[in-house]
């Protein structure tokens, strides 16, 4: 690591999009209010997921006008993996910081990374992405805290299986050893995951800071049955690409599905969420199965 007191170290702030522009202009904007105390300087890499580049313009709105310096590319691929290395690629920081479009953070998120990576002497620090729903919720998405992700003590050492890329600080040096950061099999989804994993197993630590939130907007789509049973086919599908825990996957899932459809009409008596809350498990594991067999019903996730 560079020595302070020469030359300030340098922060890339990460950004994959694909069509939300202006969530986009809302995430720039707490970007570029970001405060460092001179402790490091910082800039945005914007990596557009979009053939039509419908990100450029938001992004030329904040150049032209000198508010912060933001480096832009683009992926016409539709593959948030490749997206994920686009970004990469094109990132000249010291560190990396990595920020979905639809999160915004707290004005001193960057320096409290800043200052966890520098305190423990990690490779990366996760930290929390808690929900802001843009509408209100049914009450079983509620009841059942169907977005509500777990958090750890700050210092926390991390297991892969609880890793994602929509809050985290990494030392760029720390990710040379993947070679290609994120593999493009898991162009669906996952590949944060499978990321983490190859990490880990380099010998990197992985912290949690507790104190560094972003939040996430939640869509009223994204609160429906259909989405959340979408989305358990195809992460349950994208996981058994993994190949270090098939055959365990495989084998739980044979066990798990007809054991959680002979109670889902007791879960349903219990309650609604209750009830969603076991039917995604189960259609999670029954996309892994069918995986398993070649049948991929759900390949795409949708926005």
């Amino acid at each position: 690591m560079k020595n302070m007191g020469e030359k300030l170290l340098h922060v890339s702030v990460c950004i994959c999009t694909y069509k939300r522009p202006e969530l986009l202009r809302l995430l720039l904007n707490k970007i570029c209010e970001q405060e460092t105390d001179g402790a490091f300087n910082y800039s945005i890499v914007v990596a557009d997921n979009d053939s039509d580049e419908t990100a450029r313009r938001v992004v030329e709105e904040f150049t032209n006008n000198g508010i912060m310096k933001i480096i832009y590319c683009v992926e016409p691929r539709k593959n948030i993996a490749l997206v994920r290395n686009k970004v990469v690629q094109n990132a000249s920081g010291d560190f990396l910081a990595f920020i979905d479009d639809d999160e915004l953070p707290e004005n001193d998120w960057l320096k409290t990374l800043f200052e966890t990576i520098i305190k423990y002497k990690v490779d990366a620090v996760l930290a929390p992405v808690r929900t802001r729903f843009e509408h209100e919720p049914p009450g079983w998405v509620k009841k059942g805290k169907f977005f509500q992700r777990p958090e750890f003590p700050t210092g926390s050492i991390m297991k892969y299986k609880n890793c994602r890329t929509g809050n985290v600080f990494l030392k760029k040096q720390s990710i040379e050893c993947l070679g290609t950061p994120f593999d493009e099999r898991f162009g669906s989804g996952s590949e944060d995951v499978d990321f983490f994993r190859r990490l880990i197993a380099c010998g990197k630590t992985v912290i949690w800071c507790n104190e560094a939130p972003v939040f996430e907007l939640v869509t009223k789509a994204r609160c429906k049955r259909r989405y959340q049973i979408r989305l358990a086919f195809l992460r349950g599908a994208n996981s058994f690409k993994h190949s270090g825990s098939r055959f365990q996957g495989v084998v739980k899932a044979i066990i798990a599905i007809p054991l959680y459809c002979l109670a889902l009409p007791v879960f349903y008596i219990i309650g609604e969420h209750f009830f969603m809350k076991y039917l995604i498990k189960c259609c999670d594991h029954l996309g892994r199965l069918l995986s398993s067999i070649g049948i991929v019903i759900v390949r795409e996730r949708a926005l």
